[in-house]
């Protein structure tokens, strides 16, 4: 899949959560992606992540952010959350956390990272010739966004870790893993289900049914 795909059918999602829950909503690109300008970054799609959440709690009007992401977007979005949890404690306004076919860490990718650069090269996710400037800088990012880790640190809020069962790119174990982490997530397995939830009906039923139920409590 080209960079200029990446997250490109969130925004249809957005709208459905716009229409049927009256929230609202924002669909990020994170840099290397689509119109976005930059090159992929781990750890600048956890800045991506932190930046949107910034701008939706200024917004007048907003009372509580919830965080959603989907696979490396869960794990970016979750750490996000967890970073501005801990440095503004009870006063952040962020409510919880949902992510979906999300990885525990991404240690695979930090053992072998001049082939991920070349992925994301031919994706045209990274574009400019001399970039990373610092490959070790680079790669010590990818073992830093740890899902798992963010979890721990989010268990004063919400979260919800929804994973496929039959998943061909991030093993069950994952979601486990993070759940366990967090100590109170809901974790929630759908038979016969594959990493793109984002495209199966129960997926989003369960998602968008979770959302509601604890936005009232």
């Amino acid at each position: 899949m080209g960079a200029d795909h990446i997250g490109a059918d969130l925004p249809q999602l957005a709208d459905r959560f716009c229409d049927e829950m009256n929230w609202t909503a924002m669909a990020l690109r994170m840099r290397g992606c689509g119109q976005s300008d930059g090159n992929f970054s781990l750890r600048g799609w956890v800045e991506d992540a932190a930046a949107g959440i910034s701008y939706l709690t200024e917004r007048p009007g907003s009372d509580q952010v919830w965080v959603c992401g989907f696979g490396t977007g869960g794990a970016v979005g979750l750490l996000a959350a967890s970073e501005r949890l801990e440095a503004e404690g009870d006063e952040c306004r962020i409510g919880g956390a949902v992510i979906i076919g999300t990885p525990a860490d991404f240690d695979d990718w930090a053992r072998e990272p001049d082939r991920l650069l070349a992925h994301a090269r031919q994706a045209q996710a990274v574009t400019d010739v001399d970039f990373p400037a610092d490959m070790k800088v680079w790669q010590e990012e990818l073992r830093g966004v740890r899902a798992a880790t963010a979890a721990e640190a989010f268990q004063d809020r919400k979260l919800l870790v929804l994973h496929g069962l039959e998943d061909e790119s991030v093993p069950q174990m994952d979601a486990r893993i993070v759940a366990d982490a967090h100590g109170s997530a809901d974790l929630r397995l759908i038979n016969g289900a594959g990493h793109q939830l984002r495209h199966d009906p129960r997926g989003m039923a369960i998602l968008l049914g979770w959302l509601e139920r604890v936005r009232r409590t």
